[in-house]
């Protein structure tokens, strides 16, 4: 499975550079963040079921961050559009920064832009190996104001290195850079001071869904309630029915 474009290309103009869209694939995506300097003591896995017992018990927990991939709906452009007329334009940046958030503005990108917020944050980051690409990366990336920040991205060559390697891996043939494809990224994750955050490089910044417990993680009942979950039913109680989606988790690896 791809990742999204399609309705995304309002926001990152053709112009900008593309890259080649991402699988939605665990062991693309941890071949990605090992490559850049994530320890090899964390990984990503399918998430088959949400709300399935015998499902949910064979993943390795805690999960640190959650990736939902879904199709660019009408119903969800709206949702987003709503809600963000309401916020304003992020401008963190910083050591007390409460979450890195990562503007998008290679196109074709939501994939990797997903992974960076999946690694970069909470627990994860403490597992980012010293003078790796990506601890240089997010040294570099903390002092800036997010346009600066995306930038830095747009002109880092490790990323773009690292991402191209990763795309011509998985079982399906890598689309081309400037293919159209209907899916997006979207991450949960849990901050280290306990709240959960949903992060889009499509939106104006982070956006805070509520406090978890210490023992709650982001895949547990109320780490669902305040975003996973609480994403889909909006999108149903919008009208725009049932939505195709899947889940990848963060977590330790089984390896």
């Amino acid at each position: 499975m791809a990742e999204a474009a399609g309705h995304r290309d309002v926001d990152v103009p053709k112009t900008k550079k593309a890259f080649v869209p991402l699988e939605n694939n665990p062991e693309v995506m941890t071949h990605l963040v090992h490559q850049l300097g994530l320890s090899s003591n964390l990984a990503f896995h399918d998430v088959y079921s949400l709300t399935e017992p015998s499902l949910l018990s064979f993943l390795p927990r805690p999960a640190l961050a959650l990736l939902l991939v879904f199709p660019v709906t009408s119903t969800y452009e709206k949702f987003r559009q709503e809600e963000d007329s309401s916020q304003e334009e992020y401008s963190g940046s910083g050591e007390g920064e409460r979450v890195v958030w990562f503007k998008q503005t290679i196109r074709n990108a939501c994939g990797l832009i997903g992974l960076l917020h999946a690694v970069c944050n909470g627990a994860p980051r403490q597992q980012i190996q010293e003078g790796s690409d990506l601890q240089k990366l997010l040294k570099d990336a903390i002092p800036l104001k997010p346009v600066d920040r995306a930038e830095l991205l747009y002109q880092s060559q490790a990323l773009e290195s690292a991402h191209a390697d990763a795309a011509k891996k998985g079982d399906s043939t890598a689309s081309d850079a400037q293919a159209k494809v209907d899916l997006h990224f979207v991450a949960f994750v849990k901050s280290e001071d306990g709240d959960l955050w949903e992060l889009d490089g499509r939106r104006k910044g982070p956006l805070n869904r509520g406090k978890l417990g210490p023992e709650d993680d982001v895949l547990s009942e109320k780490g669902q309630e305040l975003g996973v979950q609480a994403f889909l039913r909006r999108e149903e109680e919008a009208g725009g029915g049932e939505l195709r989606f899947s889940v990848v988790m963060l977590g330790p690896s089984l390896e």
